[in-house]
């Protein structure tokens, strides 16, 4: 079965570029696209895309808006901001609202159709660019290492494997990277989960590199 996208972009020609590309190549199918959050926001609880490219500068309703409400409606739907922003806080306000991804515009339409496989598999796709930016801020915005415990504050261990989950890593990659189980990593995570108070990988992420 073909991977299903929706788009929501309000360029025409890029658009329909991106409905072609996906309509092209194989195990992908573009089941609708719209110009704006608005309209999008009616169809697509109903037709229920496995994955949505959104822009964020969109008129009306902007893109980080449209995801949040999107994924309130319909929590299912994987989102993934496509867009030629590339500022932190842009990126930050993506993934607390829910973004699974976030890649520019000037990236290759592999590096694109990887992504859209990516993040059904259960991946966070970025642009190198983009997870570079992510991680320099993760370890700006990181507190000195404090035993485990200590209220919000994440252990080392704790601080390595979120580092990891910022850059899109899969559980198994990131046991294989740091040489721990799979078990291991869940463990770890649940942790994460419960000291910052969040339920997901991208609110996980989001609040850890804002404080």
């Amino acid at each position: 079965m073909p991977i299903t996208v929706s788009i929501v972009e309000d360029n025409d020609q890029l658009r329909a570029t991106l409905a072609r590309l996906l309509n092209r190549s194989e195990g992908f199918q573009c089941l609708s696209h719209y110009p704006n959050a608005e309209a999008a926001l009616e169809a697509l609880p109903a037709e229920r895309p496995e994955v949505v490219l959104v822009d964020i500068n969109l008129p009306g309703i902007n893109g980080v808006e449209f995801v949040r409400r999107l994924k309130q409606a319909a929590p299912a739907i994987l989102a993934v901001m496509l867009t030629a922003y590339e500022d932190t806080e842009n990126i930050f306000n993506a993934l607390a609202a829910g973004a699974a991804g976030y890649l520019l515009k000037r990236a290759p339409r592999s590096e694109l159709l990887d992504a859209i496989r990516e993040v059904r598999r259960g991946g966070s796709p970025m642009t190198t660019h983009i997870a570079r930016k992510v991680v320099q801020s993760f370890q700006k915005a990181a507190p000195s290492p404090l035993a485990e415990g200590g209220g919000d504050t994440l252990s080392t261990r704790e601080a390595e494997v979120l580092d990891l989950l910022s850059q899109g890593c899969l559980y198994k990659e990131i046991a294989d990277k740091l040489g721990i189980s799979y078990e291991t990593v869940h463990t770890y995570i649940r942790r994460i989960y419960e000291k910052l108070q969040v339920r997901t990988r991208t609110e996980a992420v989001a609040k850890f590199l804002r404080r």
